[in-house]
């Protein structure tokens, strides 16, 4: 399962994930040790398999498809953990360095018949990778998350995004309760061929109450590259997308050979492309983010994707039941710490109008390991992957990069300068920020949108959270920050599950309930703080290299455990974000 919605009606695909991969761990000679060869699900991490626990090194994940028609196949992997070689019949066709952002490639002219599909996978800290290092999280190795196989034609649609521009104002009506919405409408359609080809392209929105007939525009594509289309259009019969309200749309893409323009156009389309979409506006105004001009109260767990049984390749009615357990518990926003997340999570925020900070993939990264030589390559391919794949999800508010990076340094600045402006060229729709602990020291903070600090009073500090929120706003307002909307992005205490102490000594859950209640309620209460993310919504297990710190090696700050059982901090939790409303308008 790749989304929750179907993808094509034109274009044949179907997933190569959900089957068994033979899996085989390679040696330091990148030679088989083909006596430890397994058959294995995928996606799947290795970590998870009975003598693997520990292993980081490379692996071989193999499986077979058949084409029936000499062409072209596209493959697509969402997630391979750290990196990736992909070969078809012992050809290499894709290398990719990044393990929670998707890439596909493009196989030509394809024999019929059965094809040998192989990836080898280094999950390895390599010095190629500055992204993955021993840190507060485990990084697991293996294919993570679904692959598909397409069969394209050497003209496809590769990529389209649909930015929300405003509602209309039809019959008196305002913010779109009647209905209708302009959009900025960007198609990418790829020409394999080696000679330029007209194209007519289709766009039309479904799930609408009265069918909306298709708009369509002429291109040229020229030979092995990607022309766009890009179009202002208006949506008459488009709803609203509101977290109360989650209204989903899907646009469909078709395309066609020929223009139309000139009446030489075939009648049936040679390919299409289906995302989701929802309409609505994020903008920041004065000290506020706004939601279709409104302001919600941000009541929010930042998550890891990490389970026991399954790593970081959570199925997806684990992913359902972390969400039903946030909202349970008066929760309406995830902050996915500390990289993009599976496009299935997104897709289950994006029905149940849970809003979401997505982050680029780096956590904790001295000043020396953002001099790392591919740093800052990395960090911006990662970014520019992840807002290519996500762009279109409605529940995705703010895009978040360097979670308590180098911040207080002038060499930082200049990453955070950087990816900072990466993003707002490629969606100036949402606002930036960072999470940042570098009290009395960062000096970034006039660069984002939004200011975002972790602390941990009751915790790490033996100070209370009002003291604490309102040192710190005060501060930033010095320092780069003033008149910005402020989020407390972290906050919490550790409790192992089943310790329990009426003493409230430290790690029993009566502590952490206690703590818990007193940050929240106090951060809450400050007006000028947006809301608050709980640093955690489960326990995660941690790199080795962390054990002096987190016992059970892992982090330990989850509301519920690592099989999601709750902590008593569970129903602290629920008492104080239930007493607060959605929007601090209400």
């Amino acid at each position: 399962m790749l989304r929750t919605f179907n993808t094509h009606d034109v274009r044949p695909a179907r997933e190569l994930s959900g089957r068994l991969w033979r899996f085989t761990p390679l040696d330091d000679a990148d030679g088989v040790r083909a006596s430890e060869s397994s058959m294995r699900p995928v996606p799947s991490c290795w970590q998870t398999y009975p003598g693997f626990e520990q292993y980081a090194g490379r692996a071989r994940y193999e499986t077979t498809f058949e084409t029936t028609d000499e062409g072209n196949v596209r493959l697509e992997f969402k997630g391979v953990s750290h990196f990736a070689s992909v070969r078809v019949d012992g050809e290499t066709v894709a290398e990719h360095y990044g393990s929670y952002t998707p890439f596909d490639a493009v196989v030509r002219g394809l024999k019929p018949g059965e094809h040998t599909l192989s990836v080898d996978v280094d999950g390895s800290f390599s010095d190629q990778y500055a992204l993955d290092v021993p840190n507060d999280y485990m990084s697991y190795g293996g294919i993570s998350r679904g692959v598909a196989l397409e069969q394209v034609g050497d003209l496809f649609v590769e990529r389209v995004h649909v930015t929300p521009v405003r509602p209309l104002v039809v019959d008196g009506g305002a913010d779109g309760e009647t209905g209708g919405w302009v959009a900025r409408v960007r198609v990418r359609v790829r020409n394999l061929a080696d000679e330029p080809r007209p194209v007519t392209v289709g766009v039309r929105l479904l799930d609408v109450p009265e069918g909306e007939a298709a708009q369509t525009f002429a291109a040229v594509a020229q030979p092995g590259s990607t022309v766009c289309v890009d179009e202002e259009l208006t949506f008459p019969h488009a709803l609203t997308w509101r977290p109360e309200e989650p209204n989903l749309h899907r646009v469909a893409v078709t395309l066609f050979d020929g223009d139309a323009q000139s009446g030489a156009v075939a009648r049936e389309p040679i390919d299409d492309l289906i995302d989701r979409v929802g309409f609505r506006t994020v903008e920041v105004r004065g000290n506020r983010i706004l939601v279709n001009g409104r302001a919600p109260r941000i009541k929010g767990f930042c998550r890891h994707e990490d389970h026991p049984d399954y790593g970081c390749a959570i199925p997806f009615g684990i992913m359902n039941r972390d969400l039903m357990l946030i909202r349970d518990m008066g929760g309406n926003a995830v902050r996915t710490s500390h990289y993009p997340n599976d496009e299935l999570f997104l897709d289950l925020a994006d029905e149940l109008g849970i809003l979401i900070w997505e982050e680029g993939h780096a956590r904790g990264l001295s000043e020396e390991q953002m001099r790392h030589p591919r740093f800052e390559e990395q960090s911006e391919q990662t970014i520019a992957e992840m807002i290519d794949a996500h762009a279109n999800h409605p529940s995705i508010f703010i895009w978040g990069i360097l979670n308590e990076c180098a911040s207080e340094t002038e060499y930082g600045r200049t990453c955070y300068e950087a990816q900072y402006a990466l993003i707002r060229s490629l969606d100036a729709s949402r606002p930036v920020s960072s999470a940042t602990c570098k009290f009395h020291r960062d000096i970034c903070l006039d660069l984002p949108d939004v200011v975002s600090w972790n602390m941990y009073p009751y915790w790490y500090e033996r100070r209370t959270a009002t003291d604490m929120v309102s040192e710190t706003h005060a501060w930033s307002a010095e320092h780069g920050g003033e008149g910005k909307p402020f989020l407390v992005t972290e906050t919490g205490a550790g409790a192992i599950y089943g310790f329990r102490d009426p003493g409230r000594d430290i790690w029993s859950e009566e502590y952490q309930a206690y703590a818990l209640r007193e940050q929240l309620s106090q951060i809450l209460a400050f007006e000028p703080c947006q809301g608050v993310f709980i640093w955690q919504f489960c326990d995660c297990k941690v790199s080795r290299d962390w054990f002096k710190m987190r016992p059970r090696s892992r982090n330990n700050k989850g509301i519920v455990d690592e099989y999601r059982r709750p902590k008593l901090a569970y129903d602290a939790v629920k008492a104080v974000f239930g007493s607060y409303d959605g929007y601090l308008d209400a």
